[in-house]
This record gives structure tokens, C-alpha cells and sequence, in this order.
């Protein structure tokens, strides 16, 4: 019997129709005459999705009694009896009841699939096995009910159902979804924009590794090796000319065209020394092409074509752009150039762009002297021309009858000298006129094919050749060397100039001058090390790169090379061995690398002395306001007292009464600003020592709701809440200021909520009004001292409330933030770290959530 097919819709949340789209699919094959009976399905009460199971064959369910209540499952038996064509079963992850025929519904489905039955089933993205961690990092909820990650990738068919974070929150808030007293809840905890935005990029991409797997089996199945434009991906070649900038923006042009396109610029430089790439150039189109949307990158490689191929190939790139070349027509003697080489080896499955710009032609500079030394292919070349190539000219001169003259062969040999020098160098000219020397007198000087010169006027003009030759090629040679010589200090001064200028622009952080030192000079890592004293131990103030093998900078001495900066300060290098001339630059770079060290720790110093400038600040506005608002309780309490003592009036009981209760009303608001103007002092100089203890919040929570009227508060705080890790007194402190300031802005008659509820190793106190709420734009600023929203009295306090709250919460490593509360209003949200300890049961999430 073959096995039957499995076919999953995934969802990324609860709620976006999953079950739906399956009963529409099974609606489309009862129609076309397919047996589909629904195995298990639930609707969770939603309507619209109960009216879908109508029509359709339902298997009753098997009941199970489990610690005295009775529960119903998928009745496996019942199924296989029936035979059906297609059966549907929802919720892949459920864990089934205890006594169940398996222990989870996939294996159910198993059991289905092997009896030759097709299924149609249910998931969310966040119940694979492998996104546990994942999701509960996100959503702060563990899935207690997961399944195997290879269950649903061997399924025939993967369908997402899709749906926009906005939509779903729309159709929560319709109470399409859930019951309408668990609408906040959800959409203030796991259904919160970020989260659903999360989830549904984790769905996407999952979907699409899978797309990816189905196209690779594909291709593995016919054979296919081309590789598949499904997804364009751009690489753009830079030399760091000014070009690449023409080169990037055209790149980002052509991939807006096409949707999920990437741009990827690569700069491949040589490995044995400086680039002669301007640093100022390349830092520009670094910037430029991340402004773009897309990545660059820096590739080593002496073979500049093959490394450009090899990153192509292993990025799965497209397209490659590049520049026409820069060089003028004489310099094709030296070969075809990157771009005609690139588009001659890069094979059907790349398309190669040579884009025009204003640097046709003009010249691509002077190359940068690798310790004098010039390329193998340059010396191979040179060699050939002043080895073989006087002997291809003797082959040829000789089969020419009447041939030019002794004159003209000195002088055709003497121009292969030339282009030996210019090529390899001094040794292949010499070689080149040694070897013209001998073949010109053993073939063109009388007698000939013997070594022997009859006249004395041959032997001068061989002599003279010979000499002639040596001399130009000296000559050639050392004005090669003075050229590479003045194009590298041209290129060293590009390097400090850049450094020099982006120091004191402050624009080079530690690490990007790191970054740029390993690029460079083509290392696999950098580290700028430090020490107190001559004793004391080696540190690590900032680090690049990836040691080959393992290995760790941890002395100067485990370095390949390093350069002292200071007594206790050197720059270690790993990857290869400097030439001297390089260690002049890397100083450079090292004395600034010190310099941006010492300008860090300046700002740090600097950052220290403004927050001393703001506690100042702060004190002058502590006496402006004690100045100002704390006179009205105190002109209260003194015309109260005053009253009370007069003997020319006969005070009631009843007026006795009202005027002490003023006094005490008085003394209660003065009490309660003097101690919001001590706390955000205690703040504002960093003198809040908080004492962590293990605590119950509903032990806490209670005695802050001693300053509102009673009733004016509503608390939901679980038993099973885990026990959070607070100061006693400063959490009272925070959640009495937080209360105060919702009960002050709830209209009348309106109740604000309190509620706890657990989130993986955090608990949240969330409490909500339901007062004029708050713009997103305003939400940080009522966290700043002595600010009130929008036209608060003068009297109704010295707007510290909110800012002493959230001081309070992150002195205890907890987090304050300001939230929408969903109908209206605002709603605070008090982010605490639960207790290290046996992890609590997770909240009461809608089943679908959990499901």
C-alpha cells in the first residue's frame, strides 16, 4: 500500500487561518468527489470557522477520563476503520491526553500516512523543535507543546498562511479570534506588534529554506548543475577608483528592479603588502553601498579575476558588475585586463556588466611597490621575452632570405632587451642581452654558425650592443623601482592623510581602525594590547578578525608582527610576516590606533563630568521646585494651624475636624514631594544602593495602593506568579508612583488595572488606565524629571513621579515603559527579573497560543 501525502498549513501566530484554509481545501475536494472526513478538528468557539465544518463527515472523537475530568481525543481506530481518501486533523504539536494511543498527535498522523491515508494538518511556526529557544526569546512564552522539525519538512506539500501583524491585532480586536475578556490580554502580551513581526519573519524564512530544498532535490533529481536565477544576487568589482562609486549606484539600480535582490561590493586586494587602493575612496563606497541597502566585503587574493569568480560563485551571485578598464591602449601588453578575463571564465550562469564612466582610459595610476619585488607573472613574462624571444627572432631572421642587416638585427634584439626590463626586471634583461649577444654572433656575423668574428667592425657592434643593452636595462629597471617607489609613498600618504583627518574628525572608532589596519594589510587579526606596568599581565583593549587555528593574541610575542606604541601599548598582527618598509605605516597606524584608544576613554571621562553637570542641574531645579510647590501645602497647613488657634472664633467639631484633616492632607502631600525630590536626588548621584532580596509581588503590590482611593484599583496578580529578585521598598516606592499617576489621569468613575503576568525569566506588572493616553512621540519624554503631560496644574506636582519609578526599576535591573493600552488610555509597563530558582508555570495564554 503507498503512503499517503502530508500536506501542513503553517502559520506564524494564532489566529491567521490556518484551520480555516484547511476546511476550504477540504470543501474544494469534497467537491470534486474526494472522500474527506474531518478526523479532529477544533474551532475554538469562532464562528465563522464552526460554519466551515458544515458538510463535511466528522469522526467522532474518543473520550478520556484523566485525574477526574473527561477529555476527547482523535480516535485513531475510528479513522483507519473508515478508510477515507483525505482526513483532516488540526494542531500537528498537540500532546495527547494520558492513555492515548500515542503520546503525540504526529505520531498519530504517522500511523495515518503508513495505512495510505493523505492528511491535512495544522502548525505554528513557534511550536518546531528547533525555534524553542527562538520564539521564547521573542514572545518571553516556552512552548510546552513542540514537534519534530523533520515531521513537517518530510511533508509533501508546506502552505503559509500569511497575515500582516496590523490585520491580526485588527481581527483580535474584533473579537474574532478570542473571547472579549481575553482581548487585552492577548494583545498586550504575546500578541504585541513586535512579536507577531518576529514570528512572521521566522515563518518566511523557514518556508523559504524549504522552497530552497525543494528546488535543490529538483535539480539534484535531473541533473541540473546551471545554477538558477531565482534570486538576484549583484556583486560589484571595485579597484577603490573613483569609478566605484558609477558602479555601485548602477548596481543598486538594477537590483530595485527586481524584488529580494541583494547588491554585494567587493574590493579584492593583494596579499603581500599595502593596497594601492586609495583608503579615503574605499571608506566612501563602504558607505555608499551600505546606504544602498546592500554589503561590502573584502576579499585577498593575488589572482584578482579568479578571487572575484570564487566569491561570485560562493555568494550564488548572478550578475557582476564591472567597470570599463582604466587603462590606456598600451598598457593590453600586459594582458586582457580583469573585465575580459572575468566575462571570458565566468560561464553561462553569470552575466558579466562592463558599465562605461568618466575614467575610461585615463590611466589607472601608478602601482603600488610590494617591497620592490614584482609579480610572478610579470617575471615569468620577462623572462620569456628575454630567453625565448631572441631566439623566435634569430628563427625568424634566419628563414628570411636578404635579411634586414647586421644594423637592424642589433637593434630588433636590443628592443627585446627593453621589453625584458620593462616586464621582469634587471636579470631577464641581462639574460636577454647575453643571450642576443651569442646569437647574434653565431647567425648574422661573418663567418656564420661559429663563434668566431672576422671583422673587427662586428665585434665593436656586438660589443656595443651588449653594452648598450646593459646600460638600458639598468636604466629601465631603476626607473621602474623610482616609480613603484614614489607611487607607494604616494599611497603611504593617502593612508596617513586619511588617518590623520578621520582621527580628528572623530570619525574612526577603535575597532573600524582596527578593521582597516587587518584589510590593509591583508592579516586574519589585529589587536591593540596594554599593560599597566612592566609586571603586570597583557590586555585586550580592542580586537579584529579570526585567528587561523585557534590562535589568540594574548602577548606581542605570539604575533607574526608587532609594534611597540608607548612602554605598556603595542599592535600585534597575525596572518604573515611585514616587510620592513610596511612597519613605517603600520606605526602610523598604531600611534593612532593609541590615539583613538586615549580619545575613547576622554569621551567616557567626558560622558562621566556631563552627567555630573546634570546632577547640578537637577539640584538647581530641586530648589526651584521646592520654591515653588511645596508653598501651597505649606500655606495650607499654616492657615489651618492659624485657624485652630485663634480665640476670637468658636471652632465646631465638625470644623475642627475639617481643618485637621487639611493639615493632615497637607502633610501627606509634602511628604509625598519631599520624598520624590530626596529620591531623585539619591538618583541623580548614583547613591541608590538597592538591597535584592527574593519577593512575593502580591506581598508588595498591596501596600503601594495606600495613597488612592479605595476601589479607584484593580489588582490581578497570580498565585502561581514566579517570586521576582526587587528591593521591597524601592519597588513599593516605583508601583505607588505609577498608580497615583494612572489614577490621576483615569477619568472618573474609571478603574485602573493592575495585572502580573510571567514572560520566560522576566514578570511584567502592567498597569493600565484608561485616561487621554499618550503620543508616541511623548512617551519617553514623561520619563525625563519635572515633566508633565499636557496641561497638568502647577499644583498637581513636580512631574518626578514617573522619572523616580523608572530610576527605581533599573536600579534593580528591571525595565519602565510606556504602552497604548488597546480601547484607549495608558498603559505602564514594569519589567522585573524573576529569581533564579525551579522555573514557574507559564501564564494562562488562549489555547491556541500554547496549542
Amino acid at each position: 500500500m503507498a503512503r499517503g501525502k502530508l500536506r501542513i498549513y503553517l502559520g506564524a501566530a494564532p489566529g491567521v487561518g490556518k484551520t480555516y484554509a484547511m476546511l476550504s481545501e477540504a470543501h474544494r475536494r469534497a467537491e470534486r468527489g474526494t472522500d474527506v472526513v474531518v478526523a479532529f478538528v477544533e474551532h475554538h468557539g469562532r464562528a465563522r470557522t464552526e460554519v466551515m465544518l458544515a458538510g463535511l463527515e466528522a469522526i467522532p472523537r474518543r473520550e478520556l477520563e484523566h485525574r477526574g475530568t473527561t477529555f476527547t481525543e482523535m480516535d485513531v481506530d475510528a479513522v483507519l476503520a473508515r478508510e477515507p481518501a483525505v482526513a483532516l486533523v488540526d494542531e500537528l504539536a498537540h500532546t495527547n491526553v494520558p492513555g492515548s494511543r500515542n503520546d503525540k498527535r504526529w505520531q498519530d498522523i504517522e500511523e495515518l500516512l503508513a495505512a495510505g491515508v493523505d492528511v491535512v494538518s495544522t502548525v505554528n511556526i513557534q511550536h518546531l523543535e528547533s525555534l524553542g529557544d527562538v520564539v521564547e526569546s521573542i514572545t518571553g512564552v516556552r512552548q510546552r507543546e513542540t514537534v519534530p522539525d523533520e515531521i513537517v519538512r518530510r511533508a509533501d506539500q508546506i502552505e503559509l498562511v500569511d497575515m500582516s501583524p496590523q490585520a491580526l491585532r485588527r481581527r483580535m480586536a474584533h473579537g474574532n479570534i478570542y473571547r472579549s475578556d481575553k482581548v487585552d490580554a492577548a494583545l498586550s502580551n504575546y500578541f504585541r506588534p513586535g512579536n507577531l513581526t518576529a514570528l512572521r519573519e521566522l515563518a518566511l524564512l523557514w518556508v523559504a529554506d524549504r522552497v530552497d530544498e525543494y528546488l535543490q532535490q529538483y535539480r539534484a533529481e535531473h541533473s541540473i548543475r546551471s545554477t538558477w536565477q531565482a534570486r538576484e544576487r549583484i556583486v560589484v568589482g571595485l579597484t577603490g577608483g573613483p569609478e566605484g562609486r558609477t558602479l555601485i549606484r548602477r548596481a543598486a539600480r538594477m537590483a530595485a528592479k527586481g524584488s529580494g535582490s541583494e547588491v554585494l561590493a567587493v574590493y579584492t586586494a593583494r596579499s603581500d603588502g599595502l593596497t594601492s587602493a586609495s583608503p579615503k575612496e574605499l571608506a566612501v563606497q563602504r558607505t555608499l553601498v551600505e546606504d544602498l541597502g546592500g554589503t561590502f566585503h573584502h576579499v585577498i587574493g593575488d589572482d584578482i579575476p579568479h578571487a572575484l569568480l570564487e566569491f561570485a560563485r560562493g555568494v550564488n551571485a548572478t550578475q557582476i558588475v564591472l567597470g570599463s578598464s582604466r587603462r590606456k591602449t598600451w598598457q593590453y601588453i600586459f594582458g586582457p585586463g580583469v573585465g575580459a578575463t572575468v566575462a571570458r571564465d565566468s560561464g553561462p550562469d553569470l552575466d558579466v556588466h562592463i558599465v562605461t564612466h568618466e575614467e575610461v582610459a585615463r590611466g589607472r595610476g601608478l602601482p603600488v611597490a610590494r617591497g620592490a619585488r614584482l609579480s610572478r607573472a610579470r617575471i615569468i613574462a620577462g623572462w620569456l621575452v628575454g630567453v625565448v624571444g631572441p631566439v623566435l627572432l634569430s628563427l625568424l631572421l634566419t628563414g628570411v632570405e636578404n635579411g634586414p642587416g647586421l644594423a637592424n638585427d642589433v637593434l630588433l634584439f636590443l628592443f627585446l632587451t627593453v621589453i625584458a626590463a620593462l616586464l621582469g626586471g634587471r636579470w631577464p634583461a641581462l639574460a636577454s642581452a647575453a643571450v642576443g649577444s651569442l646569437l647574434l654572433n653565431y647567425y648574422f656575423t661573418p663567418p656564420t654558425h661559429t663563434l668566431t668574428v672576422s671583422d673587427p667592425q662586428n665585434l665593436v657592434a656586438i660589443v656595443i650592443f651588449f653594452a648598450v643593452a646593459v646600460s638600458v636595462a639598468s636604466v629601465v629597471d631603476l626607473a621602474a623601482r623610482r616609480t613603484q617607489q614614489a607611487a607607494r609613498l604616494r599611497a603611504e600618504s593617502e593612508i596617513l592623510s586619511f588617518l590623520a583627518g578621520s582621527v580628528l574628525r572623530g570619525e574612526t572608532t577603535l575597532d573600524a581602525l582596527l578593521e582597516r589596519v587587518r584589510e590593509t594589510f591583508g592579516m586574519d587579526t589585529v589587536a591593540l594590547l596594554e599593560r599597566s606596568s612592566d609586571v603586570t599581565p597583557w590586555t585586550c583593549a580592542g580586537r579584529v578578525g579570526e585567528g587561523a587555528e585557534g590562535r589568540t593574541l594574548l602577548r606581542p610575542e605570539d604575533a607574526d608582527v608587532d609594534m611597540p606604541v608607548g612602554d605598556h601599548m603595542a599592535l600585534a598582527l597575525s596572518g604573515r610576516v611585514l616587510p620592513a618598509e610596511d612597519r613605517r605605516v603600520l606605526a602610523a597606524f598604531a600611534a593612532q590606533a593609541a590615539v583613538v584608544l586615549d580619545r575613547q576613554r576622554l569621551v567616557g571621562e567626558a560622558e562621566q563630568a556631563r552627567e555630573l553637570a546634570e546632577g547640578n542641574r537637577i539640584r538647581t531645579a530641586l530648589l526651584a521646585a521646592v520654591s515653588h510647590d511645596l508653598r501651597t501645602p505649606l500655606a495650607s497647613i499654616k492657615a489651618s494651624v492659624t485657624s485652630l488657634r485663634s480665640d476670637d472664633v468658636a471652632w465646631s467639631e465638625e470644623d475642627e475636624s475639617e481643618l485637621l484633616e487639611g493639615i493632615e492632607a497637607g502633610a501627606d502631600r509634602l511628604d509625598h514631594l519631599v520624598g520624590n525630590l530626596l529620591d531623585m536626588s539619591r538618583l541623580q548621584t548614583g547613591t541608590v544602593t538597592p538591597l535584592i532580596r527574593e519577593t512575593d509581588l502580591d506581598e508588595v503590590v498591596p501596600m503601594a495602593l495606600g495613597g488612592v482611593p479605595e476601589g479607584s484599583v484593580t489588582l490581578d496578580i497570580p498565585e502561581e506568579l514566579p517570586i521576582v529578585a526587587v528591593d521591597p521598598g524601592l519597588l513599593e516606592r516605583a508601583v505607588a508612583n505609577l498608580v497615583e499617576n494612572a489614577v490621576k489621569y483615569s477619568p472618573e468613575g474609571a478603574v485602573v488595572l493592575a495585572a502580573a503576568s510571567a514572560l520566560g525569566d522576566r514578570v511584567e506588572l502592567r498597569i493600565a488606565d484608561r485616561g487621554p493616553g499618550v503620543p508616541d512621540s511623548s512617551k519617553d519624554r514623561i520619563f525625563e524629571p519635572f515633566q508633565r503631560y499636557g496641561d497638568a496644574p502647577r499644583g498637581a506636582g513636580v512631574g518626578l513621579g514617573l522619572a523616580v519609578a523608572r530610576g527605581f526599576a533599573e536600579a534593580m535591573g528591571g525595565t519602565l515603559a510606556a504602552e497604548d493600552t488597546p480601547g484607549g488610555g495608558m498603559t505602564m509597563v514594569l519589567t522585573l527579573r524573576a529569581a533564579a530558582g525551579p522555573s514557574a508555570a507559564p501564564p494562562a495564554l488562549p489555547a491556541q497560543a500554547i496549542t
